[in-house]
């Protein structure tokens, strides 16, 4: 028998404000057709003034419990990544603890920037897989409203607010390709390319600065290592493209996420898209589209599904499961 981190719980939560991209027209040599055109964008969530990561996370989380049919001291710990949280310190895993009224356990931040939901999964399955708990929630949630350039139109324009969440919980399976749960993840990082994506601002800086991207550089090491990643981490299984029901990408251009697919071999109807709706929400956007895709009723009880992302660092990585 092997102890599998297995879904049983997903939640989303989007803020209340709604930006078309026309929105942006009166404010920045930018058009609708030009967003839509670069990016697959035709809105987003922005959180409002006195909306925090964790008021979002808390949100999400408490949708994923109730999808569960669980109590928020049901579970043992909490993984949040999130590059925007509230404060410096403590983490915003903390404060969705105390917000959820969750008394025991532990609970922490993960920060990878766009990849940080993946990395978030594949230490709640160490966790699991270790025995070091039985039920983890794992939260991804951002406001990079908060750190846009407004004057930037290669970058402001892209980005959204939001948070989703899956709980996931241990069961003893088989130990073979056809259990649900986790099956196999793959991280990996190089921080030689860190000025292609990075907040020019920081603690020890003394600033808060403002995300700075070299597009066009992301987008090459984007669509090359995320099959790479992908087609590593379905190896590790046993399993390949063929087999894959779903993938659910880490929603940042609907171009990297067609060239993905197409350098994997997959049609696009078998990848779950929603970065239309919300933007690039960062480390929120797998378990964004991963709550959307379930409440469609697209991702199915027992269907293969990859996850797969990249973001500052570069860090990137994906994550195979059955649900």
């Amino acid at each position: 028998m092997t102890r599998r981190a297995v879904v049983i719980g997903t939640g989303h939560y989007l803020p209340e404000r709604v930006v078309e991209n026309a929105e942006f027209e009166d404010k920045l040599d930018t058009t609708d057709e030009w967003i839509r055109s670069r990016s697959g964008i035709e809105r987003r969530h922005f959180a409002a003034e006195d909306e925090t990561t964790s008021d979002m996370a808390t949100k999400a989380a408490e949708a994923a419990l109730k999808d569960a049919g669980l109590e928020a001291d049901d579970i043992d710990a909490i993984v949040l990544a999130t590059s925007t949280a509230d404060l410096t310190f403590p983490s915003a895993a903390t404060m969705v603890q105390a917000a959820l009224g969750m008394t025991k356990g532990f609970a922490f931040d993960i920060q990878a920037v766009c990849a940080g939901f993946v990395y978030a999964l594949s230490n709640a399955n160490a966790l699991i897989a270790s025995g070091q708990a039985n039920r983890v929630l794992v939260i991804g949630a951002e406001t990079f409203s908060r750190i846009m350039d407004w004057t930037d139109r290669s970058t402001c324009v892209l980005f959204g607010d939001g948070a989703g969440a899956l709980l996931l919980e241990a069961q003893d399976l088989t130990g073979t390709n056809t259990d649900r749960g986790i099956l196999a993840t793959d991280l990996n990082s190089d921080g030689k390319y860190k000025d292609l994506l990075y907040v020019d601002g920081g603690v020890s800086q003394r600033t808060t600065g403002y995300l700075r991207m070299q597009g066009n550089q992301v987008f090459r090491h984007a669509v090359e290592k995320l099959a790479k990643t992908a087609n590593t981490a379905l190896e590790k299984t046993g399993l390949g493209s063929d087999d894959v029901d779903w993938v659910v990408p880490h929603q940042a251009n609907i171009r990297i996420i067609q060239g993905t697919a197409k350098k994997m071999g997959l049609p696009m109807d078998k990848v779950v898209v929603t970065v239309q709706d919300h933007g690039n929400t960062s480390a929120a956007s797998i378990p964004l589209a991963l709550s959307v895709g379930n409440a469609r009723g697209q991702i199915k009880e027992g269907d293969l599904v990859v996850t797969e992302a990249i973001g500052g660092g570069l860090a990137w990585g994906a994550v195979v499961l059955r649900w």
